[in-house]
């Protein structure tokens, strides 16, 4: 006999309608839960509440916050609480998933107006803090009302045991390898001459754009007609006005892109690049890569290194070094046969993280925090707002 499907709410902290890895990999789990038989609902901050998927409600307009070294776009006030007490009596979930529980947005307070079965996901790594410090309040209420935790990372679960005194399931990002294995590459890629692909923002200093376009003189030297795609949010005319005319017009922007062809442009590229200078704890696009059939060649953060299984499945350069960057990519760029051995042991290792996998692991921690019959209930007692402006209040202090 099958078990029952599961009512799950899912609350997402950062702007849904603003891309990123969270929002990415909560819509990917809401889809593979619906293909088991479970019911879905999502509460996120939007710019634009018409925009959304019918599965998703708006807890209204996001703020920008410096946050682990990038800016997230969220929100928390009267408003954005109301919208969450109201989601929560209607949907009648049989269990609540909160991301990111201690970012400064809904999810912590979405813990706190809640009761009954929590699970929640740490996706981030941080060093020690004063952000980290401030949360430090914030985090224990959150440990105390959540029955299970998941961490995306061994970097994650090690800032959750490290600094918040506590552990977590490792159940790891997901990626639905169909999906990137259906890619079909642009007209006229890769081409005779050498195909390369940046995927983040553009204007984002840790996503390590920079030092890519730093070491391409050098790869075009030995690849004289070596071209370069970029995909994501940015100036693309500030981009190409910092670098030489030549290397200039190796350079395609795609700004940002669909599913779909963030997939097709996997397949027009002989080898994607990943120059993250830090704050990664997982690495999600590698493993899109690989389940697309396109070799990597990534910075040597711990994350990654993880995720390629040292080495095994891409390849490594050393962080931030314009240089060695160069010399793996024309080392790759030359020898099609370790590419092609590259290629075979990436689609191998993106499997083990299919979406099919990682959502049954989540299912079992959902099944395994419920009591029969028990459902999530608001808790109308607790003084949401005031308690997140204590708690801040005094983490600030120590």
């Amino acid at each position: 006999m099958s078990e029952e499907p599961l009512k799950v709410g899912i609350v997402c902290p950062y702007a849904w309608d603003s891309p990123g890895g969270v929002q990415f990999h909560i819509r990917d789990l809401r889809d593979a839960l619906v293909r088991l038989g479970h019911t879905v609902s999502v509460l996120a901050p939007a710019e634009d509440d018409s925009a959304l998927p019918d599965y998703v409600t708006s807890t209204g307009k996001p703020v920008a916050v410096k946050y682990n070294g990038s800016v997230a776009r969220l929100n928390v006030g009267l408003r954005s609480t109301r919208r969450l007490r109201d989601w929560i009596r209607d949907g009648d979930f049989d269990v609540m998933h909160v991301h990111e529980p201690i970012s400064p947005g809904i999810s912590a307070v979405a813990i706190w107006a809640a009761q009954g079965p929590i699970v929640a996901t740490w996706h981030s790594s941080m060093e020690k803090s004063r952000a980290l410090s401030v949360g430090f309040y914030i985090a224990q209420t959150v440990m105390e009302k959540t029955r299970g935790r998941i961490a995306v990372s061994e970097l994650a679960r090690r800032t959750l045991v490290d600094h918040l005194g506590g552990d977590a399931v490792l159940i790891p990002n997901g990626v639905e390898c169909s999906n990137f294995a259906a890619g079909k590459p642009f007209p006229g890629w890769p081409g005779s001459g050498g195909a390369l692909f940046f995927l983040g923002r553009l204007d984002e200093p840790r996503k390590g754009l920079s030092i890519l376009l730093e070491a391409m003189p050098a790869i075009a030297e030995a690849n004289p007609d070596v071209r370069l795609l970029l995909a994501g949010p940015g100036d693309a005319a500030e981009i190409a006005e910092r670098v030489p005319g030549d290397i200039a017009d190796r350079l395609t922007f795609l700004g940002l892109v669909s599913e779909e062809d963030k997939a097709n442009a996997f397949h027009s590229a002989d080898i994607y690049i990943a120059p993250n200078t830090g704050g990664e704890s997982f690495g999600i696009v590698l493993l899109e890569s690989m389940a697309s059939g396109t070799a990597v060649a990534a910075s040597d953060l711990e994350a990654f290194r993880r995720v390629l299984d040292d080495g095994r499945a891409g390849v490594h350069f050393r962080n931030q070094d314009p240089a060695d960057l160069a010399r793996v990519v024309n080392g790759l760029l030359a020898d099609p046969e370790l590419r092609q051995e590259l290629i075979s042991a990436g689609r191998e290792r993106a499997l083990l993280y299919d979406w099919s996998r990682v959502a049954r692991e989540i299912v079992d921690v959902y099944r395994s925090v419920r009591m029969p019959g028990e459902k999530v209930t608001e808790d109308l007692r607790r003084q949401f707002v005031g308690r997140w402006s204590r708690s801040t209040a005094k983490g600030a202090q120590s």
